[in-house]
């Protein structure tokens, strides 16, 4: 079984076993943010999931580098759990901004790199953002700051996974207007689960019954 079909099975377990997650947006984004900790990201750069309701693929992904204990996975979702249903900066070290709100990911990305420049640190900041989230005027203020401000060391991926009606191919030229550090990625919500494939209206939110956690996981091999 490869590495990211083992991720999206982590994801799916631990959400029917805690009975809480927003699955298909995790697996819409695991193989981005797992690229990112294997083999993306240097000494001294940091990640951001502004589209924090896809924190469990951020989960399963820190387990499987053993970042944090495989047992975590275990307590999710539960009462003073380390890993609520978004990434909790006050309780995982490696969770760099506490996120879940949508649209506010770029602009503390943004003021990390400012300040990199500033105090004249190396790395990057990378910051992975809901399609959704373009629809926030945040966004759009802090990717003209990132122009104005000629900041060089941020890298932002937006998981296009059809959660919002903007155009994709003029999301992506908005934002080469703006600069050459965003990458607008074309995934599924739901990715590799043809019953949550496309289909927000039933998995946005929400767990399989154990039947369909059976018929998931036979897929999913």
């Amino acid at each position: 079984m490869d590495v990211i079909t083992k991720l999206k099975r982590d994801i799916v377990l631990t959400a029917y076993n805690a009975q809480e997650g927003h699955i298909p947006s995790a697996l819409s984004c695991v193989k981005i943010i797992w690229e990112l900790f294997d083999v993306g990201m240097g000494y001294n750069d940091m990640f951001i999931l502004s589209k924090g309701h896809g924190c469990l693929a951020l989960y399963v992904v820190l387990a499987e580098k053993n970042i944090i204990p495989k047992e975590y996975l275990d307590d999710f979702c539960k009462f003073n759990s380390e890993l609520g249903g978004h990434p909790d900066s006050n309780k995982i070290p490696c969770v760099v901004a506490s996120t879940g709100s949508l649209g506010h990911g770029l602009p503390i990305g943004v003021g990390m790199a400012l300040a990199k420049k500033i105090k004249g640190e190396s790395g990057r900041i990378y910051v992975l953002m809901g399609d959704g989230e373009c629809n926030e005027g945040t966004t759009w203020e802090s990717a003209l700051l990132i122009r104005q401000l000629g900041l060089d060391n941020i890298t932002c991926y937006v998981d296009s996974n059809n959660s919002s009606a903007i155009n994709l191919s003029r999301l992506q030229t908005m934002f080469e207007y703006v600069s050459d550090c965003f990458y607008v990625l074309k995934t599924t919500k739901g990715d590799g689960v043809s019953m949550m494939e496309d289909n927000p209206e039933k998995w946005h939110h929400g767990t399989p019954n154990k039947e369909e956690l059976d018929n998931i996981l036979n897929e999913l091999k």
